[in-house]
This record gives structure tokens, C-alpha cells and sequence, in this order.
């Protein structure tokens, strides 16, 4: 912009002096023409010659004149160019310090998710390790499962086999309990007296044996001596007699009135003890009755040891 307004001024101050020389040359030469002799007159007519060449540097001027135009031109295009170019520029320098601000958040965001990602990668390296220890861990469970499987397999059928046999079994036991529930219950077991000896006497005498300790079914009489049998079955009686007299000792056992057995002992000494058992099996139907004797001229004896006893009870039901 200088340089131009520069050369404006120096083209205003060649024109001014230009028309100045034009001027005082005309003026002079007409002077020279009437005042001077034939020598000056050639010396005028060089100058004459040199001042004619002043019309080309008006034309040189106007053609610097028009290129000032234009520049000038050229100037305002470039001035609306900047103009713009500063409003572009203004908004580069806006978008470039956006794009700086982001730039940096990014950064801080990259930098961000480059701790998180080696956080991850690392977590990933152990991950991968624990999965490497999980999967060996799966296939021994597997494998351990499938043979738990398989021995879960047999003992299901084991177990169904047993819940077979076991159903079998209970229905077997309410069947055996039913019958056996419908089965009279028979079984005594009595001592005779804690009166000492008993004979000998001049004849035969029942034994009551007063000292009941067992009486399932009430079968025993304690206040007759007889067993009487509630139901036909096949029944075990056993006795025990027991002496310290000299003499015999002995019982006889009697079926409703007919007698089935004697045993006797002879003891030799006095307060000498002597005893013996002896037990029966017996078919017996509901009625019959069962007592033993103390045959005439016999002893026994008893107290509160309970050295003579008398028991029963029914096997099984006929």
C-alpha cells in the first residue's frame, strides 16, 4: 500500500515539471529564433530535438497512470480477500482452538482409556489364567461327575431293587403283626411259696403257686395252681423242684386228670440241697387244664429265693 501511494507521488511530481519544461522551451525557442545567429540557432535546434522526446514519458506516465488504476483494482479485490480471508482466518483460529480444546480432552481421554485398557488387559491375563485353571478343574469335574453319574445309575437301581424288597418285606411284616396280633399271647412264670418245706404229707396235694411274677393272658390261676389253655396250640412247661430233707422229693404232672409225668429224687441227708428240672412240650386244646402234685409222702421246699418255679407259654396256635 506504500509502495503505491510512492509511486503516485512521483508520478504527480513528473507531471508538474513535465509541463513546466514545455512550456518555458516553447517560450525560449521563439526568443532564440529573433535574438540569435546561425550558430545558436543549431545549438537551439539540438535542444529542440532533445525536448522532443517529453511525449514519451507522458505516454509512459499514462500508462504508469493505468497501471495504477490497476493496482488499485488489484488492491480492493486483495483488501475483500483479506478481508475475508481474516474472517476465515478468525474462524480457522476459533475452530482451531475448539479442535486444540478436544484435542486435548481427547488426550486426557485417551490417556484415560489407555490406563483403563491396560487395567483391562491385565485383568483379561488373569482372567485367562484363572479360566485355564477353571478348565482343568471343569474336566476333572466332569470327569468325576460322569462316574458319579454312572455309581448314581447303579445305585438307583440298587436302591430299587431294596425299595422292591422292602415293600415286599413291609406288606410280609403288617401280614406277620395282622396274624400275630390275631394270635392269643400266652406265658406265665410263678415261684411256689416263701413258707419253706412243704411234706411230707399222707396223700397227694395240688401246688398252688402263689408267687405270679409273669401272667401274659392270664392263663394261670394262682389261687387253683392250674394252667388253663386258652386257645389249641402246641405249649413248652418247664418245672423246677427243689429239697434240703432227707427223704424223696418230686411232682407229678397232671392233663385235666390224667397224670403224664413223676419225677422224684431221694436225698440222703438233712439239710443236704437236692434239686432237678424238667420241662414238656404239649398239644393242648382251649380248655385243658395243667397243674402239678406233690405225691404223698414227698417234700419240697421254698422261700423267697423262689428255688422251686413253675412256667409255660404257647409255641404256636394249632
Amino acid at each position: 500500500m506504500r509502495v503505491v501511494v510512492g509511486l503516485l507521488l512521483l508520478l504527480l511530481g513528473l507531471c508538474g515539471s513535465g509541463a513546466q519544461g514545455e512550456a518555458g522551451g516553447l517560450g525560449e525557442v521563439a526568443e532564440i529564433n529573433q535574438n540569435t545567429d546561425p550558430k545558436d540557432a543549431a545549438e537551439e535546434s539540438t535542444e529542440q530535438t532533445t525536448k522532443q522526446t517529453y511525449p514519451d514519458i507522458w505516454t509512459e506516465l499514462r500508462a504508469l497512470r493505468d497501471m495504477v488504476v490497476e493496482l488499485n483494482v488489484h488492491m480492493e479485490l486483495l483488501q475483500r480477500e483479506n478481508s475475508v480471508q481474516a474472517t476465515e482466518l478468525v474462524s480457522l483460529e476459533s475452530r482451531l482452538t475448539s479442535s486444540e480444546s478436544k484435542t486435548s480432552d481427547l488426550e486426557k481421554e485417551n490417556a484415560d482409556l489407555q490406563t483403563r485398557l491396560s487395567s483391562s488387559e491385565s485383568r483379561i491375563d488373569q482372567l485367562e489364567r484363572e479360566n485355564a485353571v477353571q478348565a482343568t478343574e471343569l474336566v476333572s469335574l466332569e470327569s468325576r461327575l460322569t462316574s458319579s453319574e454312572s455309581k448314581t445309575s447303579d445305585l438307583e437301581k440298587e436302591n430299587a431293587d431294596l425299595q422292591t424288597r422292602l415293600s415286599s418285606s413291609e406288606s410280609r411284616i403288617d401280614q406277620l403283626e395282622r396274624e400275630n396280633a390275631e394270635k392269643p399271647k400266652v406265658a406265665f412264670y410263678t415261684a411256689l411259696t416263701d413258707a419253706g418245706q412243704l411234706g411230707p404229707y399222707n396223700t397227694d396235694i395240688t401246688l398252688k403257686y402263689s408267687k405270679v411274677f409273669t401272667n401274659i393272658g392270664n392263663a394261670y390261676n394262682p389261687s387253683t395252681g392250674f394252667f388253663t389253655a386258652p386257645v389249641k396250640g402246641v405249649y413248652y412247661l418247664q418245672f423246677t423242684v427243689f429239697g434240703c430233707s432227707a427223704g424223696h422229693i418230686g411232682v407229678r404232672v397232671y392233663k385235666n386228670n390224667q397224670r403224664i409225668m413223676h419225677n422224684w429224687e431221694h436225698n440222703n441227708n438233712d439239710y443236704f440241697p437236692e434239686y432237678f428240672t424238667n420241662s414238656l412240650v404239649l398239644e393242648l386244646t382251649a380248655g385243658d387244664e395243667i397243674h402239678l402234685v406233690l405225691p404223698s409222702g414227698h417234700s419240697i421246699y421254698d422261700n423267697s429265693d423262689n428255688y422251686s418255679t413253675f412256667s409255660g407259654s404257647l409255641l404256636f396256635t394249632l
